[in-house]
């Protein structure tokens, strides 16, 4: 495994990281698994949140014994005082640690910056929680990048890391994750498959490397087979030849900007459809064109139809990557015929 100093944080982490989003999907058992095989790959860097229902709670479980071996990461998404503060105390007690060694305010866009901020904003519960030793360095995650700019124009001296989506097809905030780097922040790279869209880890995980942008890579590793292919990237991290840069290319012009990446922020549907699911079949269809094997497993997961939507909108007001949810569930609907 590589390693390398997050920023200035002084923390020596793995180049390719934990992403705790799929842990949701796990139980108690096949976490304790998955992060076996992060033990013995060499990652020590473990990225949960408070939105990732479950996941705080599995991977605190998992590390009973051997806390020592990971440096540990949440988020949230409270804006005020004491919701920050609550959230940090509910941390510790569902990754049962004595101190999480990043805590990072959760998407925040522009207009969120003011209220974190503000004199009973959570930046103040996170500068007595540091003080107090139950968080050791705070950082901040966006997803676009006049978020970034913002940060850099107003509050570059408040945190030590950003994290930002950063993949083959998403690498327009390489300016700003440039800067960051100069200031020295540790800069984290999310969402480094697209959501599910980018299906060669290794294409994928190396062309972040290559940027020279990104510290570290989170990779989603949902089971323990998944957590040995990503791991396994950073035992062979050589620079992309002429071949693999043309693939990228064609990669980019084929997926372009609007696509889910399965973030799940747009959930609950009120009307109970599966929106990120509906999407991931849709896209098997669009992509592979394998319409009767995503039609079998569209209509076994997907109970509600995408033809149910009536386009209340509410799921587009979530969406960080401003999607027409709408325009796509309609297309969605079309494809499978319901």
């Amino acid at each position: 495994m590589k390693y390398v100093e997050l920023g200035k944080t002084g923390m020596n982490v793995s180049v390719i990281s934990f992403g705790g989003i799929p842990i949701q999907r796990n139980d108690m058992e096949n976490t304790k698994l998955v992060v076996d095989v992060l033990e013995a790959k060499g990652v020590n860097y473990i990225d949960t949140a408070k939105a990732y229902s479950v996941s705080e709670a599995y991977l605190g479980n998992a590390l009973k014994g051997r806390r020592d071996k990971f440096f540990l990461a949440s988020k949230s998404m409270a804006r005020d005082y004491e919701g920050m503060k609550k959230d940090i105390d509910d941390t510790l007690e569902k990754m049962q640690t004595e101190y999480v060694d990043l805590y990072q305010c959760h998407n925040v866009p522009v207009g969120d910056f003011e209220k974190i901020f503000a004199e009973n904003g959570a930046y103040k519960a996170l500068l007595e929680a540091k003080e107090a030793g139950k968080i050791r360095h705070i950082g901040f995650t966006c997803h676009h990048v006049e978020d970034m700019q913002h940060v850099i124009e107003n509050y570059a001296d408040k945190f030590e890391t950003v994290m930002y989506p950063f993949n083959i097809v998403e690498d327009q905030g390489t300016e700003q994750l440039r800067k960051f780097k100069e200031l020295g922040y540790g800069t984290i790279a999310m969402k480094p498959f697209a959501g599910g869209n980018l299906d060669d880890p290794d294409l994928a995980l190396r062309y972040i490397a290559e940027a020279d942008v990104i510290d570290i890579a989170l990779a989603g590793m949902a089971d323990p087979k998944e957590a040995e292919q990503d791991a396994g990237v950073a035992e062979h991290l050589v620079p992309l030849n002429e071949e693999e840069l043309a693939k990228c290319d064609a990669i980019r012009k084929e997926l372009g900007t609007q696509f889910c990446r399965r973030c799940g922020y747009c959930m609950p549907c009120t009307m109970g459809i599966l929106i990120p699911n509906a999407f991931l079949f849709r896209n098997y269809v669009l992509r592979y064109n394998m319409l009767e094997w995503a039609s079998q497993r569209y209509k076994s997961v997907c109970t509600v139809p995408a033809s149910q939507c009536v386009e209340c909108g509410v799921c587009e007001t979530r969406c960080p990557y401003h999607l027409p949810i709408r325009e796509m569930m309609k297309d969605t609907a079309r494809i499978f015929g319901y």
